[in-house]
């Protein structure tokens, strides 16, 4: 009895980690699909975009898994607390099929970063293009480079030459704001004041956001997967409790 009154408590604790680790994906995944509509309107206007367009689809991806591991967690909850055979062994099945999955996905995401960075970078002409023809012509476009460099702290895809002949420049003859630094000039943002703030492009700060978030989301889905892996071996054991005890 003390045994499984132990056993019970653990399975508990690691339902619960389960539990609170897919509310969390469940989260993320939100977050990133609200912040992913930025992103996809700068993709609209660039040629030959659709590829990197599909990567916002993991937004979908942590919705489905964050929604999974809560059901999860509370079918593992219920299953211990009640000594539901059948609880148990759908608990085990679901939970070994998830965690074969989080494996296989964690291993992509350690390789993502490097597909991403070959991605944007196949961009980088058609962006740029993108950037001298309709920057400060199409409001839309010239709007959401806005917000993005704003946030993120960056001018251009690359450097603020990016700008050099687009409209916005040809009209007024200076850089986005963004593109200078007010701790380091003053005034106008001309090109000497643009050179001298140097501020890094777009396309660093992209990647070094999806190299992080990439490493974190593995990370924690290793974590997961060490939970799962504990919380199978106690569901295993309380179901053999449950069977010899019947």
């Amino acid at each position: 009895m003390c045994c499984s009154g132990f056993l019970k408590i653990m399975m508990f604790i690691f339902n619960g980690g389960i539990f609170l680790a897919g509310a969390a994906i469940l989260g993320v995944g939100i977050w990133v699909q609200v912040d992913s509509n930025s992103f996809l309107d700068i993709l609209d206007e660039v040629e030959d975009a659709s590829s990197l367009s599909q990567l916002v689809n993991v937004s979908y991806l942590l919705i489905a898994v964050g929604a999974v591991l809560l059901v999860i967690g509370f079918l593992g909850c219920c299953g211990a607390i009640r000594e539901s055979k059948c609880m148990l062994l759908t608990f085990f099945s679901i939970v070994l099929i998830i965690f074969l999955i989080e494996v296989a996905g964690a291993i992509v995401l350690f390789v993502f970063k490097d597909v991403a960075g070959e991605l944007l970078q196949e961009l980088e002409k058609n962006v740029q293009k993108t950037i001298k023809n309709k920057y400060g012509d199409n409001n839309k476009l010239t709007s959401v480079w806005n917000n993005t460099m704003e946030e993120l702290k960056c001018c251009g895809y690359r450097n603020y030459t990016d700008f050099t002949g687009s409209p916005f420049y040809n009209g007024k003859g200076l850089y986005p704001t963004p593109c200078c630094n007010s701790t380091i000039v003053s005034g106008p943002c001309n090109s000497n004041a643009a050179d001298r703030s140097n501020v890094d492009g777009c396309f660093d700060k992209l990647l070094q956001l999806i190299e992080d978030n990439a490493l974190v989301i593995a990370g924690v889905a290793m974590g997961i997967a060490a939970l799962e892996i504990a919380a199978m071996v106690v569901s295993m054991v309380l179901y053999c409790k449950a069977g010899k005890d019947r």
